[in-house]
C-alpha cells in the first residue's frame, strides 16, 4: 500500500530472486524456498535510476555481482556495484530488474526504469503509485 511521509511517497514491493523462481519453475526447488522480501516502505525515488538495495537485502536475496558501475550521488561521483536480476512486483506488476547497491542505511529506492518498466506514475496531488493515465491505468508497453 502506498503511504506518504513528509511528502515522500512509499509503496509496498515483492523482490525475488530470480534465479530461485526459474529453479521452482523447473522443478528443482520448492517454491517456498524462493528467496524473496516484501517491503513495505520502499522509497518511489524519480531522481534515482535502478532499482537500489541495501546490501544487507541484496544478501538475503542471495544475489550475485555483475559489475561495478559510475554513479553520481548526494556525495558526487563514486562507484557502485551492480547485481543480477530480480523479479519486481508492485501493484501486482512485475518485471524484472538489475540491482544497484547502497549502504545499509539508504532505503529500498525504486527508481525511474522500474518505473517505466512497471507503467505507473507518481501522483504527485495524493503522493502515490497510480497506473498511467495516458494508458487508462492499464500495464501497457508503449512500442514505436
Amino acid at each position: 500500500m502506498e503511504s506518504s511521509v513528509m511528502g515522500r511517497v512509499l509503496t509496498e514491493a515483492m523482490i525475488e530472486n530470480l534465479e530461485d523462481l526459474w529453479a521452482v519453475k523447473r522443478g528443482l526447488m520448492p517454491a517456498e524456498q524462493a528467496r524473496r522480501l516484501n517491503v513495505t516502505d520502499a522509497l518511489v525515488d524519480t531522481g534515482a535510476t535502478l532499482l537500489t538495495l541495501p546490501t544487507r537485502l541484496i544478501r538475503q536475496l542471495g544475489l550475485n555481482r555483475t559489475a561495478t558501475k559510475r554513479i553520481t550521488n548526494f556525495k558526487g561521483k563514486d562507484e557502485a556495484d551492480l547485481y543480477e536480476a530480480v523479479r519486481l512486483t508492485i501493484q501486482g506488476r512485475f518485471c524484472t530488474m538489475d540491482v544497484l547497491e547502497a549502504p545499509d542505511d539508504v532505503p529500498v529506492l525504486i527508481g525511474q526504469l522500474p518505473l517505466e518498466h512497471l507503467d505507473l506514475v507518481v501522483d504527485l496531488r495524493n503522493r502515490c503509485l497510480i497506473g498511467n493515465p495516458a494508458h487508462g491505468g492499464e500495464h501497457m508497453y508503449e512500442v514505436y
